[in-house]
């Protein structure tokens, strides 16, 4: 095969980044991996030649402060020490950070430098709508302190494949330029429901390396069944570095095993040169604290795959939230009609990419529809993506819609159309003074506190014993005990 494709002009060694103690444990195991637990593998992955290994970001944050009881803050410091080589990459939601809305750029600012004080040097920061104005703050603070931008283009589709009048391939190749004049250092395509075919990946690919000598980065997650086969294909046409995980942690709606990936490129230009006995006694360390978090994985499928995401294209988080919210009101019979007017209203509301927080958004909003009638109830995070207040949608809002939910709204009916974080007041002074009053804390306490002010005012309370660690929170055995 080697003497038969050109690699799309790129006869390099593949680089892997390993997502196993971030993506892997938060689309499995509900971000509820403990750090000790992390510390035997982690070890040996700093010998592996991976090209970063992400451990921090996305949901950990609010994982490990709301239900473990660790400070998030300490993770990538303990991790660094057991392995001191290998870049630590973090996903940061552009100006929502590590939450569920936007912060203020005071917020912003000292959230990064913070985050690169504690040890993280690849940053991946996205936005839910590819509106690049969400990353103008946290991409200064990156680039000030010397780390790694990964500009991200969040993957979506309205068609079965790419294409259509949105998501086509010149949408993309406009955001990859749009990142290559805000100076990224690589970019990423990050297909978060595993909607990306393989046909697809290779011209996108192609076209994005013919357009940019920026890296190419592809993410994809498991779920449809056809990531391994769009990896391959990404490495055909010339793709930089890909993701993976370790094969306990793979598959379903995590991402493909590294394993067979390595095992299908040997011998190849593309060959990442990575040892598989290695990879293997890896995964042997993990099979052996994985016990421990079974209740979080529990399948209730016997597929590996979801098939269904090839026709409502709704991520795996965003089902688990679906899945509970009709659970509690006793309507999980009507998934089926919830997972149609996620596809309606989706459109109406912009065609924003099902990522967080618009993914929680439109589906919050789809089963509201289904339980009350269309907009009987609407979110005040529906009015405000209508509003504007997370940026531009790929597509204009429905302007009936939108008169008809703003109605009253606090900032008017009139869309707004300005840098979203241009509106919201300084923050950083306020929780200070949420957790002035407890002894000890320090600047990463407060950051806590800014993020979440309640449950991180909660967790800072509980990290200086001012109030005790709830039962919840501590560590359990491998029988739960």
């Amino acid at each position: 095969m080697s003497q038969e494709l050109d690699w799309g002009g790129n006869p390099t060694p593949l680089k892997i980044e390993d997502l196993t103690l971030r993506d892997g444990t938060q689309s499995l195991f509900a971000t509820r991996m403990r750090t000790e637990d992390m510390i035997p593998a982690i070890e040996m992955m700093d010998e592996a030649g991976f090209w970063a290994l992400e451990v921090w970001g996305g949901a950990t944050f609010d994982a490990m402060s709301r239900f473990l009881g660790e400070d998030p803050w300490e993770r990538p410091r303990t991790l660094r020490k057991y392995a001191p080589k290998t870049p630590f990459g973090m996903l940061l939601r552009g100006q929502n950070l590590v939450g569920y809305r936007n912060y203020a750029d005071d917020v912003a600012k000292e959230f990064v430098d913070l985050s690169c004080e504690a040890g993280i040097n690849v940053f991946r920061v996205f936005d839910a709508l590819n509106d690049y104005r969400n990353f103008e703050t946290v991409v200064e603070r990156v680039k000030a302190n010397g780390e790694h931008f990964q500009g991200t283009i969040c993957y979506s589709l309205t068609e079965r494949k790419m294409g259509g009048p949105v998501f086509n391939l010149d949408y993309y190749l406009d955001k990859a330029r749009q990142l290559d004049e805000m100076g990224a250092d690589s970019i990423c395509i990050k297909d978060m429901a595993g909607l990306i075919a393989p046909y697809d990946a290779y011209t996108l690919v192609s076209a994005l390396k013919k357009a940019t000598k920026t890296p190419i980065h592809l993410h994809s997650h498991y779920t449809s069944g056809m990531a391994c086969m769009s990896m391959l294909k990404a490495a055909e046409a010339g793709v930089d570095i890909i993701d993976c995980c370790l094969a306990p942690f793979a598959l379903r709606t995590s991402h493909p095993a590294v394993e067979p990936i390595m095992v299908a490129l040997e011998g190849t230009p593309r060959d990442p040169g990575l040892d598989l006995n290695l990879m293997l006694k890896i995964g042997h360390e993990l099979e052996k604290v994985a016990p421990k978090y079974y209740d979080f994985w529990k399948p209730n499928k016997m597929a590996t795959i979801d098939t269904g995401v090839l026709v409502h294209q709704v991520p795996g988080g965003m089902i688990s939230n679906l899945v509970s919210q009709l659970r509690e009101a006793n309507a999980l019979d009507r998934i089926d009609e919830v997972y149609a007017e996620v596809a309606h209203a989706r459109e109406e509301l912009g065609t924003p990419p099902l990522v967080t927080p618009t993914s929680q958004i439109v589906g919050v909003q789809a089963v509201l529809n289904v339980l009350f009638g269309k907009y009987k109830m609407v979110t005040n995070e529906t009015k405000g993506l209508a509003y504007g207040l997370y940026g531009k949608t790929p597509t204009p809002v429905d302007p009936e819609l939108r008169a008809k939910i703003l109605k009253g709204y606090k900032y008017g009916k009139d869309p707004f159309d300005a840098r979203p974080a241009d509106i919201l007041e300084p923050e950083m002074d306020a929780a200070k003074a949420r957790v002035k009053d407890i002894p000890g804390v320090d600047k990463f306490d407060v950051m806590t506190a800014a993020i979440y002010d309640q449950t991180g005012t909660e967790f800072v309370k509980i990290k200086h014993g001012v109030v005790p660690m709830p039962e919840s929170m501590k560590p359990k055995d491998a029988q739960g005990k």
